[in-house]
């Protein structure tokens, strides 16, 4: 079909782009002058063509335009953030209004199946294209694990979706029937085992290679969709097979050499390539205010010229705990209401900005000191990042900003922006799999030490106390993924896969009202931002309408 490769140039300069590559492809003719034909006849091309299939994944960029990519959307339609730009339709997902004709940029079904059709193409072309078979069978491999992801992807949005293996042509019937949840997994975990098989474990450090798939990127998602697949919302008879299954699956990434905690500052975690990231997929490096891609510039605060577009909430603040790894409602841990940011966990302060915090360098921002202030957020009330300061339209209405993933080595409001990556997998979720898993196989114990690992990173000295058990050591695992894997996409599915959005999405957004005292004291109190609504049938989106209409596939339940 022609149509698919008649942005073949624009596919190759995105693919250079998306896997942060300064080499030239090709340069032999007009970059939308290639015919199907020899597409297939070059290795070159034909890499070039696998290479834009990692559209599917997502990445750094704040794009609404961009269907498939959700990768910060995710936080804003679950209790780990607010919006306030409405930049994917989340508010039609937390105002409990959500029907199969009003999903608009939150859908990902039409551009997840375009990207599978393509890996179908590739999948049933490149075997006849000359060159060296090793550089095709890599080729073959990366594509196999990329339409595993597209259809995880799927999967965990709509549980189960029909299995298109095979490129559509103009004599294809579109008449195919959804696959059952289980089939869907049992595919893609296979994929993925076939993927891990021919992938390597490394690639030469160089810009053009960084973000290629690996055999622990294939096995990462295995451990993912497995641990999906045993979760309540699946496993609705608490099957042990599929928790031991679950468990294995991350054991064995845990036993891969080559991968360990990062033990450095915390917040360079999210900035810097190093030994904990298993898959990534990076950004390129774009000039100022171009495409969307300065996470400093969206992230940031009003006061810093920011735009606060994804605003953490007083939900997660809370599930922070103290420095030595209480909870803040443990009447021992010594929280106090009215100085709600002391002696926290070390992660709050690596992952939020919160009145008080340092942010930057001070000579990034030297209008500030001009002003009489400093690089210290001020959220309270009249302070230099609240709705009476900088920037107004951009201040943050929950009065926290997320400092995780920013690069806070440059000045982002005169610099050209940094190469970013977005997480796709990283260790700690390996570890909090693996942990999740062996307490549903009631071996506690080593759920509860590879919690320590994670808590011991984050300078929490304390090991989990022997007596935390059953429920309790659940809501802890929980609590563990909530902090640990915040803005990193995993709260939203979270939170249905344990059945648990009915209490957790259906109270309201809270943030953090300050007042800030003539005697410099301050005085802070809770705030409602925006009420929330889930109703039963929002563990699954539905599929759109006009693909029902399309196809008469069978719709999820609660949207007819």
């Amino acid at each position: 079909m022609k149509s698919l490769y008649r942005n073949l140039g624009v596919a190759l300069l995105a693919a250079c782009s998306l896997m942060a590559c300064q080499k030239d492809v090709l340069n032999k003719m007009p970059l939308d002058s290639y015919s199907d034909q020899s597409v297939w006849k070059d290795l070159n091309l034909a890499e070039a063509f696998a290479d834009f299939q990692y559209t599917i994944l997502p990445n750094p960029g704040h794009y609404w335009d961009k269907l498939t990519n959700r990768s910060w959307a995710l936080s804003s339609a679950c209790d780990e953030a607010y919006n306030r730009f409405d930049d994917y339709n989340a508010s039609i997902m937390n105002s409990g209004s959500l029907t199969p004709d009003n999903l608009n940029n939150f859908d990902i079904w039409p551009e997840t199946y375009k990207r599978i059709q393509d890996c179908n193409t590739f999948l049933s072309k490149i075997d006849n294209v000359p060159g060296d078979a090793t550089r095709r069978n890599r080729l073959k491999a990366e594509i196999t694990y990329l339409r595993a992801y597209a259809y995880f992807k799927l999967i965990s949005d709509y549980g189960g979706v029909p299995l298109v293996t095979k490129p559509f042509d103009l004599n294809s019937k579109f008449d195919m029937q959804r696959s059952s949840f289980e089939d869907c997994v049992t595919f893609i975990v296979g994929e993925c085992d076939a993927a891990a098989a021919v992938l390597p474990d490394s690639y030469p450090n160089s810009a053009g290679e960084l973000g290629r798939a690996t055999k622990a990127a294939a096995l990462a998602l295995k451990s993912r969709v497995l641990l999906y697949a045993a979760s309540p919302l699946w496993n609705t008879t608490n099957d042990s097979k599929k928790w031991q299954l679950a468990a294995d699956a991350a054991k064995a990434i845990i036993d891969m050499p080559g991968y360990q905690l990062y033990t450095g500052n915390y917040a360079d975690l999210f900035t810097t390539r190093n030994s904990e990231l298993i898959m990534t997929r990076a950004g390129s490096k774009q000039y100022l205010w171009d495409a969307f891609q300065g996470v400093e510039m969206f992230l940031a605060p009003n006061g810093y010229h920011g735009w606060s577009s994804f605003a953490p909430s007083q939900n997660l603040v809370d599930a922070f705990g103290t420095a030595d790894g209480k909870d803040i409602t443990d009447p021992t841990s010594g929280y106090d209401p009215q100085h709600p940011y002391a002696n926290r966990d070390n992660r709050f302060y690596s992952d939020i900005i919160c009145d008080g915090r340092p942010y930057g360098r001070p000579e990034f921002f030297k209008d500030r000191y001009t002003a009489g202030h400093s690089n210290v957020a001020e959220m309270y009330e009249g302070g230099l990042d609240s709705q009476q300061g900088w920037d107004t339209w951009n201040a943050t209405l929950t009065r926290y900003s997320f400092r995780k993933y920013q690069d806070t080595t440059y000045n982002y409001n005169v610099e050209t922006q940094t190469n970013k990556f977005w997480i796709i997998a990283r260790l700690s979720e390996i570890y909090l799999n693996y942990a999740e898993a062996q307490y549903q196989l009631k071996n506690e114990a080593e759920a509860r030490h590879y919690l320590d690992l994670l808590r011991h990173r984050a300078g929490i000295v304390n090991d989990l106390p022997g007596n935390l058990t059953g429920p309790d050591l659940l809501k802890k695992i929980q609590n563990e993924r909530q902090v640990e894997l915040c803005l990193e996409g995993h709260r939203y599915y979270d939170v249905r896969r344990w059945k648990i959005a009915d209490d957790t999405e259906n109270k309201p957004l809270g943030g953090m009202k300050i007042i800030k005292n003539t005697d410099g004291t301050k005085t802070y109190s809770y705030i409602k931002v925006q009420d929330r609504r889930f109703l039963p049938q929002h563990y699954l989106l539905p599929i759109p309408r006009e693909e029902i209409r399309r196809t008469n596939l069978l719709q999820n339940p609660g949207y007819n």
